[in-house]
């Protein structure tokens, strides 16, 4: 019996260290990759900055290729105004969607909506720019009529089909940081005296806290980096930003002129890339920093 054990553990060290090597591989080749591509946009980007100048180049308000004007102030308001307003939108949105899912539908009907929101994640961003542009475009057009403004892509368009798009994420993760909870957590809530919704609030969400944030960390990055669907519905001028006016995005920007540039053009749209990729940075960065003083604190 204990030749049979010994046999055994012999047998499955190999196979451990085999699978250990292949795990340090591939979070080695994870890192690499990341700094290779922060590096690869550091050189490809600052040195253009530096032509541009700094203040012109982030602080400008005129994007004009052909008068070498390259201010990419309104891109960067334009995308910081999009995703906020979409996130301020789709968190608590998805939230409410994610709890309904979990403690008030039955199985059946979660299961079902669940395949539903997923099959959504899954949509080209094309076909979202498609309806956004057939079905959200029109209903902007009249609130433009209405205040006297041309009928073009908005900034309010651009925001509601990111709404649209992240929210399937959202709320596939938030679900399943939900689900996740332990039961005896509920279970406790409710014992103390307190009501279904209070238990849900004060309890299970604050418990799945770091599920919800990771949901809510991959909108973002989903509605900052979103080009296809942001192109057929904002309008695409290089103004600074408003509502129901026409506004480029930093990647909307980037996808639109890259075919047709060269020289200081070329380098000012690698320089836009280096500033997207440092605003995405920063945001993760951000939440993971509260995510992290959140736990703490508990």
């Amino acid at each position: 019996m204990e030749n049979s054990i010994v046999r055994a553990g012999k047998s499955k060290a190999p196979v451990e260290t085999v699978m250990n090597v292949i795990f340090l591989i591939c979070g080695l080749a994870a890192v690499v990759s990341v700094v290779l591509i922060s590096l690869y946009m550091v050189f490809s980007g600052a040195p253009a900055i530096a032509k541009i100048g700094p203040l012109k180049f982030l602080a400008g308000q005129i994007w004009n290729p052909e008068a070498s004007e390259f201010g990419i102030l309104p891109l960067i308001l334009a995308s910081v105004m999009a995703t906020g307003l979409a996130v301020a939108i789709a968190v608590p949105a998805a939230l409410c969607v994610a709890v309904f899912l979990t403690h008030v539908a039955d199985k059946r009907t979660a299961a079902a909506l669940l395949f539903l929101i997923e099959l959504l994640a899954g949509i080209p961003s094309v076909v979202y720019g498609l309806l956004g542009a057939i079905l959200i475009v029109p209903l902007v057009f009249k609130a433009q009529t209405a205040l006297g403004l041309p009928m073009s892509g908005s900034l309010l368009s651009a925001a509601i089909v990111l709404v649209i798009m992240i929210l399937p994420t959202i709320i596939s993760v938030s679900a399943a940081a939900i689900n996740a909870v332990p039961k005896q957590y509920n279970e406790v809530s409710l014992a103390l005296g307190s009501s279904k919704m209070q238990s849900i609030v004060h309890a299970i969400i604050p418990a799945a806290k770091s599920g919800i944030v990771s949901g809510v960390v991959l909108g973002v990055g989903r509605a900052i980096g979103e080009t296809m669907a942001v192109m057929m519905v904002a309008g695409n001028a290089p103004i600074m930003p408003e509502l129901l006016k026409p506004a480029r995005l930093l990647t909307v920007g980037i996808s639109m002129e890259w075919a047709y540039s060269s020289g200081l053009h070329r380098e000012a749209l690698y320089g836009v890339g280096l500033v997207l990729f440092a605003f995405i940075m920063v945001i993760n960065v951000l939440l993971s920093s509260i995510l992290k003083k959140g736990g703490a604190k508990r």
